[in-house]
């Protein structure tokens, strides 16, 4: 049987990508979703047919008993993909207080709490990869829940690493733009990829050369890999 990978917000968009790369580097996927049930199965059959198991696992991560359930059944686990995310519009002025703490909940607080639940399971040692953002050092101010969970989250990351060493590596991987969102025009998602030094978005396998990078080298914890064509230096 193959080792087991937890990838959350698996569904779709990059969290997708992760758990296509983790199968086949020889991965069986815990698929986490929440509400994207279609998009879920239809990762489901593109995973299966490169030859690795599928568990569907539908849970809000917000709510931490969920989180315990969603890895009850779970007796071994390898790698951890902390991908799901909420990034709401606002600034310091207009945002709401549901959207600051569900920012807060799901890119915060569930990492924190599955990365507890999971080291109970890797115990043969294991891989703890958090999903960040070149905007985690930015001052974002239309998007203040996100950029302050983040930021949050990459110093989770190294406090992490610290304290499950030596049997458990935990980084996080901080891509640049890959994939426009709803939530921004093509008018200003083409301004942003201007200004990027490559002045080009990530290609998909791009990011997931770091998950696979992550897999392969074992003397690498505590880190943040950048992935962003340049966007922090400007």
């Amino acid at each position: 049987m193959q080792p087991l990978a937890l990838v959350n917000g698996a569904a779709h968009r990059l969290g997708k990508v992760f758990a296509l790369t983790l199968a086949r580097n020889g991965y069986d996927i815990l698929l986490h979703y929440h509400s994207a049930e279609d998009e879920a199965r239809q990762t489901q059959a593109e995973i299966e047919s490169l030859g690795s198991r599928v568990i569907l696992a539908r849970a809000d991560l917000t709510d931490p008993a969920q989180i315990s359930a969603l890895l009850s059944e779970v007796e071994s686990l390898s790698v951890l993909v902390n991908s799901a995310a909420f990034m709401p519009g606002g600034n310091t002025e207009s945002l709401s207080i549901e959207n600051w703490n569900t920012s807060i909940d799901l890119n915060l607080r569930a990492p924190f709490l599955l990365a507890q639940e999971c080291a109970k399971k890797m115990t043969e040692g294991g891989l703890i990869v958090n999903i960040t953002d070149m905007g985690a050092q930015k001052a974002w101010s239309r998007y203040p829940s996100y950029t302050v969970s983040k930021a949050a989250l990459e110093s989770l990351t190294r406090i992490l690493a610290r304290a499950l060493a030596p049997k458990i590596r935990v980084n996080a991987i901080a891509p640049g733009f890959v994939l426009q969102s709803g939530i921004v025009s093509a008018e200003e998602w083409e301004r942003l990829i201007n200004r990027v030094p490559l002045k080009r978005p990530a290609r998909s396998d791009e990011i997931a050369a770091a998950l696979e990078f992550l897999l392969k080298n074992e003397y690498i914890t505590g880190q943040i890999i950048v992935v962003d064509g340049g966007y922090s230096l400007i």
